[in-house]
Parts: structure tokens; sequence; C-alpha cells
């Protein structure tokens, strides 16, 4: 029964993933490719701020090992009830799916050519989460003046 919760736990969020937007500050070149990774929240589980402030710090300094350019980002549910700190940094699809890993992210997203994929990192194949196209990104990016500072 466990199990069966889990999946339809899993099969939920990944839904949800599927309609993220993204609030940038200023726009981005349609010919970037880059990942939005977020250290929030691992596995899907909710954590408290201090927490999720731990983690972000720590995806950063992660991130600026790099040497490659990046910026802060927030990935939020089209009504903004759920919003979490995230990055986007320019690193291929493999090393981003690594990072995300790492931190225990149960998907990054890639954009290349702005088209917005969703690349599982912790789903297994199982799980029936593979790689997909979402679509353009472009419409899913929302400026604001400053990102919202929220109780993450």
């Amino acid at each position: 029964m466990i199990d069966l919760n889990k999946r339809l736990l899993n099969k939920k969020l990944w839904q949800h993933y599927q309609n993220t937007e993204f609030l940038f500050t200023q726009t981005l070149s349609s010919q970037l490719s880059f990942a939005i990774i977020t250290a929030h929240n691992p596995k899907g589980q909710i954590l408290t701020s201090c927490q999720n402030r731990l983690l972000d710090r720590q995806l950063q300094l992660a991130i600026e090992k790099f040497n490659r350019p990046y910026r802060s980002v927030i990935g939020a549910s089209q009504d903004r009830t759920h919003m979490e700190k995230s990055w986007a940094v320019a690193i291929d699809k493999l090393a981003a799916a690594h990072l995300g890993m790492k931190f225990n992210q149960n998907a990054i997203y890639f954009v290349d050519n702005n088209q917005l994929a969703l690349v599982p990192c912790l789903f297994s194949q199982d799980e029936q989460h593979q790689e997909i196209i979402i679509g353009e990104f472009s419409p899913r990016v929302k400026l604001v003046s400053e990102l919202p500072d929220f109780d993450y």
C-alpha cells in the first residue's frame, strides 16, 4: 500500500512540475542552453525555511565550481501558492542531472533552443518518468522587477 501511495504522489508531483512558471528579473536569450536546478524540498519533502536556505547556499557553492554563468530564478506554481528558489546555470544536461541527484531532487529542467525539458533525477524509469519536452520556455517566463521575498 505504501508503495502505491508513493507512486501516486510521485505521479502527482511529476504533473505539477510540468506546469511550473519561472520568475526572472531580466530576459534570457532564446539561443542559450541552461539548466534550472533547486535544492529546496529534496525528494518532494517540504522542509523548513532554514533547511531550504542552507541547501540553497550549498547548491550555489556547487554551481560556482563550474565557473559558468548563473543567475537566481524562482520556480513557481501558476497560482503562486508554491515557489522555490532555483538557479539557472549554463551547464550541460548530464552535469545538471548529476547536480540534481546530489541535492536529492526528483527532477531538473533543461532549456535548449527555447525548448523546456523536464529531466528526471531521482525518479526511476520503472515509475514511468522519462525526460519529456514540455514545450516552449519563453511563455513560462514571467519578468518581475525583483524576485519575491518569501518564506522558503
